[in-house]
């Protein structure tokens, strides 16, 4: 009689296994929870998935995405940046005073406007945490009262309205159908993706957050990768605000508030880690996204903004949580 003898899977098969499911995990789980959610939301609203409704998504997902992208390379240095939403409303009333005003200038110069004072607040940031050795999370919080301050002090409290056309295409237009906020958003991702990935200074910025002392020993200098991000950061942040501004049609002095808590959910739920060196501007782009599906998901729902902030609160510590859980594995 023949009997058949059974293998047993070897442990270290069973072990290989089991790292390529969490190694899966940790790479696709946003996405598959971005995609169950968006089919959830269809099921109970059906304007949902129409194009009109979808557009919108994009749209607020673009503001909140520049900005993500930004806080990404700061985030990948071991820092987080919190002036990024006030440095957004700054630049966004500079940027329309200079195209409107007694003396209204070109909207090239206007644009350039917006982006040098994002990029000076973001300089500043570099400054005091690169060369004065100011903890992040301090000499953000401060930047963010300060910049702030003067967006209200630059206009006295004051929107500026009346944009010209030429501006206003920036964040209501539509090229081939496609919102122009969602095109800059994607030529921002496709330029910043291809630095981090393929460029030195990518490596750089990796091997800074992982390790500054042996980036540092082996030649990297560590204070201008810290600094550079942050101007980066504020560049980007200067951008955000002059699509932002244009959306609405006017620059606002609140605009941008708690904007900077949206980027570090985006950033930290797309897989990046909040210790620095680990993660991705393609999990940035999704967390984005789910960020701005959540939004819109709860206006179609008609939940009160109230509730919004406690989801978004929920959502933040649920991504620190996992971020912890990951270093763990």
């Amino acid at each position: 009689m023949n009997t058949q003898i059974s293998t047993p899977v070897s442990a270290p098969l069973h072990n290989s296994r089991a790292a390529q499911m969490r190694q899966m995990y940790r790479r696709y789980g946003i996405l598959v929870v971005l995609i169950l959610l968006c089919v959830i939301l269809t099921f109970a609203n059906q304007y949902f998935l129409t194009w009109g409704n979808i557009a919108d998504v994009l749209r607020q997902s673009s503001i909140n995405g520049i900005l993500a992208v930004g806080m990404t390379y700061v985030v990948l240095t071991g820092g987080i940046d919190l002036s990024v939403g006030s440095t957004l409303a700054l630049a966004g009333m500079v940027s329309a005073s200079v195209v409107t005003g007694a003396h209204p200038h070109g909207i090239a110069l206007g644009l350039f406007a917006g982006l040098a004072v994002g990029a000076a607040v973001g300089a500043v940031n570099g400054i005091v945490v690169a060369r004065l050795a100011v903890p992040s999370f301090v000499a953000t919080l401060g930047m963010l009262s300060v910049a702030r301050g003067l967006t209200f002090i630059y206009n006295d409290g004051m929107p500026i309205a009346d944009l010209p056309n030429g501006l206003l295409t920036v964040g209501t237009g539509t090229l081939a159908g496609i919102p122009v906020p969602v095109i800059v958003f994607a030529a921002v991702v496709a330029l910043f993706w291809f630095a981090l990935r393929y460029t030195t200074y990518g490596r750089y910025v990796y091997a800074v957050g992982g390790n500054v002392r042996s980036a540092k020993t082996s030649g990297i200098s560590t204070r201008k990768i810290i600094f550079s991000v942050y101007m980066l950061g504020g560049l980007l942040a200067g951008l955000a605000g002059i699509v932002l501004a244009a959306r609405t049609t006017s620059a606002l002095p609140q605009a941008g508030l708690s904007y900077e808590l949206d980027a570090i959910a985006a950033v930290v739920i797309g897989g990046t880690s909040l210790s620095g060196g680990s993660g991705s501007l393609g999990g940035t782009v999704v967390g984005a996204l789910l960020i701005g599906v959540i939004n819109n998901g709860l206006n179609l729902l008609g939940v009160s903004s109230y509730y919004q902030q406690v989801v978004k609160g929920i959502i933040i510590v649920g991504a620190v949580l996992l971020d912890t859980s990951r270093k763990k594995s």
